[in-house]
């Protein structure tokens, strides 16, 4: 099996189309035509985790952080990051990094976060605006069923909980086809009118390349008449951090003593205490002080996530218990959660947990 295989089901899973403009995500280091002889699944790239990958025999990294975030000119061993790449570079080591298309999904980091404390109706904190897509195009009547199936067998027409949701309209088109055209319907140069279906379908801006393939394969027309927006609507299932519920509240001490034993933390730094019980909680993995406003504007009793600076911690203005639990103490099961999709779906090919502690952050 490729790289390239295991990849397309990784993007399905992960689109890099959500990923975060700031990223560096997808196959970082390799050859994506490289037979994978056993993939090692990490939270982070370092030299000890590609030693790690060598030592289990494995030719591709799966990690959730990308070990190249900016750009290199120069690749001699003078730190860390060239470090790791020069040495999988002479090993035949592949790397693919998910990070913040990950972070975007709804089964994703956030999700785990979630699960570990137990919360239950969760929901996208931030949804990612501009991925929802809509196509409008106009088909005979004899065409329009075909055309519909094929675009709902791709995943247009999913809305939330439903699938093939369209709304379609019947009418008359009209054209005239010049000298140099080949209609599929009708003479050149006559007006010809025919009975049509005008076909309204939302998609995910991920699935856009694969809707426009379908779109002009099955359209029987020469010309295709067709319009795509970009919509505003909310995603429910696309975008940064989480909303949860307790089903029964907590006391603020019972609540980050959950926390440090769930996420095996020596140190939580906290806000004040606001003398009342959290039962609706939000959350971001990694570093969430870009999501402060919103999680205080959702109603949240606390927001759990890290890097908070010590500014930061101002702007709970005693409207929420803000909690900062360790970057990595965040983010740390993400690689069992990609350890158990690769390990569900592959079975041609040896699949490693990392054993290595890649955090920087020691605590005396």
């Amino acid at each position: 099996m490729k790289i390239k295989e295991l990849i397309y089901h990784l993007k399905n899973y992960a689109p890099l189309a959500y990923a975060e403009d700031f990223d560096n995500v997808g196959l970082i280091v390799g050859d994506e035509n490289q037979s994978i002889k056993g993939a090692l699944i990490s939270l982070d790239t370092t030299e000890d985790v590609v030693q790690e990958a060598i030592e289990h025999n494995c030719n591709l990294i799966v990690s959730f952080h990308p070990i190249i975030f900016s750009g290199i000119k120069k690749l001699n061993p003078d730190n860390y990051v060239n470090r790791a790449v020069i040495k999988a570079i002479k090993n035949d080591i592949s790397i693919y990094a998910i990070h913040t298309a990950l972070d975007n999904a709804f089964h994703g980091v956030n999700r785990v976060i979630c699960n570990k404390l137990g919360l239950k109706n969760t929901s996208i904190l931030m949804p990612q605006a501009g991925t929802i897509k809509k196509l409008t195009t106009y088909v005979p009547k004899d065409n329009a069923n075909q055309l519909r199936e094929k675009l709902f067998k791709i995943g247009a027409g999913n809305i939330g909980n439903y699938s093939n949701c369209s709304f379609n309209l019947q009418g008359q088109g009209s054209f005239k086809g010049n000298e140099d055209s080949n209609p599929a319907v009708g003479q050149k140069g006559q007006t010809h009118l025919e009975d049509e279906i005008q076909i309204n379908i939302t998609y995910a801006k991920h699935i856009h390349n694969q809707v426009l393939t379908q779109l002009f394969k099955h359209h029987p027309y020469e010309e295709v008449a067709y319009e795509i927006e970009t919509l505003e609507n909310t995603n429910q299932h696309i975008g940064l951090g989480m909303l949860g519920q307790f089903e029964a509240p907590l006391n603020e001490r019972d609540f980050l003593k959950l926390l440090k034993n769930k996420f095996k933390t020596p140190t939580i730094r906290h806000s004040a205490f606001l003398k009342k019980p959290i039962q609706k909680v939000a959350v971001l993995g990694g570093s969430g002080a870009s999501a402060i406003a919103k999680a205080k504007a959702s109603g949240a009793d606390a927001f759990v996530s890290a890097d908070f600076k010590y500014h930061d911690f101002f702007k709970a203005e005693q409207k929420i218990l803000m909690v900062d639990i360790g970057h990595y103490e965040s983010e740390q099961f993400t690689k069992e959660l990609l350890y158990t999709f690769i390990n569900e779906n592959f079975t041609n090919f040896a699949i490693v947990l990392s054993n290595t502690n890649t955090n920087p952050v020691q605590y005396y």
